[in-house]
């Protein structure tokens, strides 16, 4: 799949897999070496993979900067792309300082470890607090043509010129059903996901997909969504699903 990735063109690679970092790294290093000067690997830092599948938070200093050092190795580089801080839990957003772990992440930068730097799973108050301390390059949160959270965060993010990345832009582990979804993807012969991309894609000219894949098939499919065109009707459409 990450072979199929880079010959379609694929210029940003998120390292956060179901099987861990650690592995997830090592299999983009093996498919991918030697990487293109186009290609951007982006990684999160700020929890494990415990023997549950769970991700319990790391971040303290010293996990942290064990987090960035593995990256390193793992991918083969001297400096990532890309680190963004993982806030939250599995349940969301949870609000509290990032102070302490962002302020790590700023040390290893300027040791010339990290070149830019990310919030993940993050309120929009950390978002501020963490541009009061550094600057950022993106935002990775929960959104998708259901999950409207983060409408007006996009918004301010575009105007300054930061990306927002969101996860699970297909549901996650409950995948988008909606009849007005389907109805598009019909009048458009596409599948419905396809559209879901569309849609995110025409939601906002800093979003960024990161759509997960465990099939070439699945990937093309996810591909074919940057090349819909969605009418305004279409979008208006859509629009109401949230």
């Amino acid at each position: 799949v990450l072979r199929a990735a880079a010959g379609l063109g694929i210029s940003h690679i998120d390292t956060a897999g179901a099987y861990g970092p650690r592995v997830t790294n090592q299999l983009i290093r093996e498919a991918l070496q030697p990487c293109s000067e186009s290609l951007h690997i982006v990684t999160k830092v700020g929890s494990v993979r415990d023997q549950q599948g769970g991700w319990p938070p790391a971040r303290r200093p010293e996990d942290l900067r064990r987090a960035v050092h593995e990256n390193l190795e793992d991918l083969g580089r001297v400096s990532l792309d890309v680190v963004n801080l993982r806030l939250g839990n599995a349940q969301g957003p949870q609000p509290g300082s990032l102070a302490e772990p962002f302020e790590t992440l700023v040390e290893l930068q300027q040791q010339g470890l990290i070149r830019h730097l990310g919030v993940s799973n993050a309120t929009t108050e950390q978002v501020a607090e963490a541009q009061a301390i550094a600057p950022i390059v993106c935002v990775q949160n929960m959104y998708n043509l259901a999950y409207r959270h983060d409408d007006e965060l996009i918004d301010e993010l575009a105007g300054q010129g930061i990306a927002y990345v969101p996860f699970f832009p297909l549901g996650g582990f409950t995948p988008l059903q909606s009849t007005a979804l389907s109805a598009v993807a019909a009048r458009l012969d596409a599948t419905p996901m396809s559209v879901a991309l569309a849609w995110l894609l025409r939601r906002s000219p800093n979003i960024l997909l990161i759509p997960g894949t465990s099939s070439v098939a699945h990937l093309r499919e996810n591909v074919a969504g940057a090349g819909l065109s969605l009418s305004d009707e279409e979008l208006a459409e859509l629009d109401k699903i949230g």
